[in-house]
């Protein structure tokens, strides 16, 4: 991972975090659709509770087309994210809003990654946030393209060669506070 060894990390810097495939196991070409198939990432519950000591917004930003193609409702989404919230609490962390997008696709929906509608969400209900003093982690190019339209410093779960990377969030968790 390439952040600036000067890049220092404090309250005043939100970290946004995509779900699937970056919190919990993502189900290749199928969706997460109740809380019995949510499955933390191994690491993710050990790396919230220094997230919750550093940053001052911790955001999930996630695209749910699911809820729209009816593979899911609204209030299935809304056990799953009670759940995952609940278990991150127990351990010490925290998450301070979740946004999702609903919409297909093809819709090219404002709220829909990589356009920037719930980032722009987030702003309004934490008028602090600082789009420049924020960390995008995701597992796809759209979390990148999403972080890089409002300034972002970005970081892909994984490996990919034109974007700073880690295995997983504990990775990250660890690279920041080991300065």
């Amino acid at each position: 991972m390439n952040i600036p060894t000067e890049m220092k990390f404090d309250r005043t810097w939100t970290l946004f975090l995509d779900r699937d495939g970056v919190i919990n196991q993502r189900l290749m070409n199928d969706y997460i659709k109740t809380i019995e198939g949510f499955v933390f990432l191994d690491g993710v519950l050990e790396a919230m509770p220094i997230f919750n000591q550093i940053f001052g917004q911790i955001v999930v930003v996630t695209n749910q087309q699911g809820i729209e193609k009816g593979l899911m409702t609204e209030k299935d989404l809304y056990n799953i994210h009670a759940r995952m919230l609940n278990s991150i609490r127990d351990k010490g962390g925290r998450i301070d809003a979740i946004y999702h997008c609903p919409e297909l696709a093809n819709t090219n929906a404002e709220c829909r990654k990589p356009n920037t509608g719930m980032a722009l969400e987030a702003k309004t209900d934490f008028p602090e946030i600082d789009f420049e003093k924020s960390v995008m982690i995701g597992d796809s190019i759209s979390d990148m393209e999403f972080g890089r339209k409002l300034g972002m410093t970005c970081v892909f779960v994984g490996e990919h060669e034109d974007y700073d990377s880690v295995p997983s969030l504990i990775h990250f968790a660890r690279r920041i506070t080991s300065k």
